[in-house]
């Protein structure tokens, strides 16, 4: 399948000048100052303004390596950072032990990277609607409403990823183009999960199916995109809710999510690939399981050290593979699985050895460069280790990765479904969906026992059980992806779960972490130079 080519351009920014004069000359646009009704003349520039807000979905560096896992793994008890050191990355190390300050690079360059997202959202919906088309061309007006559906999307997206790392975000649907619209008043949490589900309702009825795409297009959101969404959304508004106290909001938004799952599922447009390691293969990309992942490829031109928006390709691979070339190319190591996780996989779990890779004495070349306080396990979703000889893929540069990452995957949707529906009561589609899941890899069905954390558990068939084994397949099936960490926080036990990882890893990484502090580590704080510029405040405790 041919990937979808994520055009690299940056936001038209437009410069009203105003001069009061009789002179008619005195007025006329300055030259070489571009207007935005001379650029969006065409079908053609939809598409690629559209392309653009794609675009910074993609970016995992500016000043620093910021992708996602460093949230999502890293600061939760599935990953520890890894690196050559301690030292190796010190902004993500604040990050994993709580002690991050409000000057962390890597938490503005990620803030940063999704407003740009929003912005560029922000033009296309303000734009599109104006660009000069054929009204009589059936196939332009279809793709005129497509891409506003897209960029609703989009913008939900980025929003998303704001809301879930540092709470209630300025509601802007509009384009910034200039200094007096900076200051912003932030809206509640809950007002900002109403506006991002409003977006991704509207752009439900833009969309069109997968099953329409022309292959050129897969990896454009569609209508699945937008409704495993929307059951995500409302799966993290009512946890979040039931937090707080609202019992009939926490169940409305329950049933919200059920129902958007029934969308997504009786639609017919997803499947469990038959091989759970498919979906991280070049294979399984934008397969049937692949409900929206974000596009990379890979090319041989170095643009090493650029920045932002200069690579197509991911870094996540260099970044996560061993630092050691028993493999056949030499990584960075960091994003390491802790003991912890692999202890979580039931023993005749297929995807334990899937996930988590453990090397063997001989192919730890330097012990002090390779193994991280006392960890020595490696990533193997993301890393391209092939089948063959136990070599790996190799990278014609660091910087183009060529690997998809899924963002959204069939077997997430279940599992949220489930969720769902064990919420509401609704025991028998709970455990259907569940044990799809868990019928890919072969493992018995809910109810079961097995070994979990080096002990016999056993789920019984009631509710609490069930919401207890959800919670476990979705820590293994979704294991360094980026899930667990905002998992834990939208359930309301990341400080009880983290303080009993914490108790039972090695010395040398007890010592380096500091005490999480309930009401303030569920949250990153809004970064000193984005308070500085734009007046917004201040998380609590930061």
């Amino acid at each position: 399948m041919k990937k979808i080519q994520y055009i690299k351009c940056v936001a038209i920014v437009v410069t009203a000048i105003s001069l009061t004069s009789c002179h008619d000359w005195l007025t006329e646009d300055t030259p070489g100052t571009n207007n935005r009704s001379e650029y969006f003349t065409s079908i053609n520039t939809a598409e690629n303004v559209v392309n653009a807000a794609y675009v910074p979905l993609a970016w995992e560096y500016g000043g620093t390596y910021y992708s996602e896992w460093y949230f999502g793994d890293i600061v939760s008890d599935d990953a520890l950072k890894g690196g050559q050191s301690v030292t190796d990355g010190g902004d993500a190390y604040d990050m994993e032990n709580f002690k991050t300050n409000t000057n962390n690079e890597l938490v503005l360059e990620f803030y940063r990277a999704q407003w740009q997202g929003v912005a560029r959202c922000n033009l296309a919906l303000e734009e599109i609607p104006k660009t000069r088309i054929d009204e009589s061309s059936d196939t332009e007006v279809a793709l005129r409403s497509r891409y506003m559906g897209e960029a609703h999307f989009l913008r939900a997206y980025y929003y998303f990823r704001l809301l879930r790392l540092f709470g209630g975000m300025p509601l802007i649907d509009y384009v910034v183009d200039s200094s007096n619209k900076w200051a912003q008043t932030r809206a509640t949490r809950d007002e900002t999960f109403q506006f991002i589900i409003d977006d991704l309702k509207m752009a439900n009825e833009l969309l069109v199916k997968k099953s329409t795409m022309k292959a050129d297009d897969l990896g454009r959101a569609t209508k699945g995109a937008a409704q495993a969404m929307l059951l995500k959304v409302n799966l993290y508004r009512a946890g979040f809710l039931a937090q707080d106290g609202d019992a009939q909001g926490a169940t409305e938004a329950y049933r919200q999510a059920k129902a958007w799952g029934d969308s997504i599922i009786t639609s017919g447009q997803y499947s469990l690939d038959a091989e759970f390691f498919t979906n991280f293969t070049l294979a399984g990309e934008n397969d049937a399981e692949s409900v929206f992942e974000i596009q990379y490829v890979e090319d041989p031109t170095s643009d090493y050290g650029e920045g932002e928006g200069f690579s197509r390709g991911t870094f996540t691979l260099i970044l996560q593979r061993s630092r050691s070339n028993a493999f056949g190319q030499a990584g960075w190591g960091f994003d390491k699985p802790t003991q912890n996780l692999y202890d979580e996989f039931e023993p005749t779990d297929i995807r334990r050895d899937l996930t988590i890779l453990n090397p063997t004495d001989e192919q730890i070349e330097t012990p002090a460069q390779e193994i991280y306080l006392g960890d020595r396990y490696l990533n193997r979703k993301y890393a391209m280790y092939t089948e063959t000889n136990g070599k790996i893929y190799h990278l014609t540069h660091d910087s183009r990765g060529p690997l998809n990452n899924k963002q959204i995957r069939y077997a997430d949707v279940l599992l949220m479904y489930a969720e769902a529906c064990c919420e509401l009561g609704e025991i028998g589609a709970a455990k259907a969906a569940l044990n799809q899941v868990r019928a890919r890899v072969g493992l018995s069905s809910f109810p079961y026992t097995a070994m979990i954390q080096g002990a016999n558990v056993t789920f019984a068939d009631n509710q609490n059980d069930l919401r207890q084994a959800i919670r476990h397949e979705r820590r293994v099936e979704l294991a360094m992806e980026a899930h667990r960490w905002f998992d834990l926080c939208r359930w309301g036990i990341a400080k009880e779960t983290m303080d009993a990882y914490i108790a039972g890893e090695t010395s040398e990484a007890r010592a380096d972490y500091g005490t999480f502090q309930k009401g303030k580590h569920e949250l990153f704080p809004i970064p000193s130079k984005e308070i500085d510029l734009t007046g917004i405040t201040q998380n609590p405790g930061y």
